[in-house]
């Protein structure tokens, strides 16, 4: 499988080729849970969903998963829309399925580079909330297995850098879905909030309410789109802010990185921990300004220690470009915290 796959599939779907039986409704509404993708008819047979009604879209910011490339997918039922919220994720309706597919080029320098397709992740809207089902992908890419207690794949690649990598990639089990996806106790999305999503979304005229222009996040390693400051802020919005928000997994914590949240204390500058331990490093405070290096922050975010890493799920590999951007912001930052 090639690269160009992501690109084939976009086309495919935004050209509404569809030579499949609608998708089934029925059973994204009911109380089931499919053994396969293909179940759905939402025309992954071969990895590619070309049925009508699926419409590609993109994040400005994608939340980073051990370097894996990731293809979003949105589908909402016939004559409904996404209800517009200017903060928070966007309200889709009973009977939408958000589809986010992983995979791995064998060689990232080379676009044309054979592509491993590990597995395809459904959040499913229900009439009782979301539901997340993680599909695995067969061998001969043709269907994708239900495994609701997660597995591993191992997965080798050249990275950028043209140094070899692997992994034991971790498929998660529905229990940590959910809580990664925890808001007030509930299961919820994470990356499509109105100003994380690209513009195409909008202009296919699926969210209503949503207005002409409204602020959007800066893409965190485009220095063009916005400053230091808001980029390394945008990065642990989609990053961390997720469960570090005031109703979220890790509001005991007291740490709070959404990106409305003023710069100060509660972002972590300056700020001492709940509770001492391994995950501490022996360091004082979340963010030391101007000291990237004695900050619990970064310290947790180069880590691969289960005991240490933050985020806790998701990632087995330190993502050194994001520490790169979080070290700058913090080692620009004056003795209180300003920029």
């Amino acid at each position: 499988m090639k690269r160009a796959f992501f690109a084939t599939c976009a086309w495919l779907v935004l050209a509404g080729v569809s030579p499949l039986p609608p998708v089934n409704d029925a059973l994204i509404i009911g109380d089931s849970l499919p053994p396969k993708l293909s179940d759905f008819s939402m025309g992954f047979a071969d990895g590619k969903p070309t049925n009508v009604g699926i419409r590609a879209y993109s994040l400005r910011n994608p939340l980073f998963s051990d370097y894996a490339e990731k293809v979003r997918f949105a589908y909402v039922p016939p004559g409904q829309q996404i209800r517009y919220r200017a903060q928070g994720v966007l309200d889709f309706p009973v009977g939408s399925v958000l589809i986010k597919s992983f995979g791995y080029p064998t060689d990232f320098r080379n676009p044309e580079s054979n592509f491993e397709m590990i597995e395809t992740r459904l959040l499913v809207r229900r009439a009782s909330g979301w539901v997340a089902l993680p599909y695995v992908w067969n061998a001969d890419g043709k269907d994708a297995t239900l495994k609701r207690a997660g597995t591993r794949v191992n997965v080798k690649w050249t990275h950028a850098d043209g140094k070899p990598r692997a992994i034991s990639y971790a498929v998660p089990n529905v229990n940590q879905c959910k809580d990664c996806h925890a808001l007030n106790g509930e299961m919820t999305l994470i990356g499509p909030k109105a100003r994380n999503l690209s513009d195409g979304f909008f202009s296919a005229g699926l969210v209503e309410g949503a207005p002409p222009s409204f602020a959007k996040l800066p893409v965190w390693d485009d220095p063009a789109s916005g400053s230091l400051n808001d980029r390394a802020r945008a990065y642990l919005d989609i990053n961390c802010a997720h469960c570090h928000n005031r109703a979220g997994a890790a509001s005991n914590s007291g740490l709070y990185l959404a990106f409305e949240e003023p710069l100060g204390v509660a972002v972590g500058v300056g700020k001492r921990p709940v509770a001492a331990g391994r995950g501490g490093g022996g360091f004082d405070f979340a963010i030391n300004p101007g000291h990237p290096e004695s900050s619990i922050l970064l310290y947790r975010l180069k880590s691969v220690d289960p005991g240490i890493a933050m985020p806790e799920l998701g990632r087995a590999m330190a993502h050194s470009e994001g520490i790169a951007l979080l070290s700058e912001w913090v080692r620009g930052m004056k003795t209180d915290g300003q920029r």
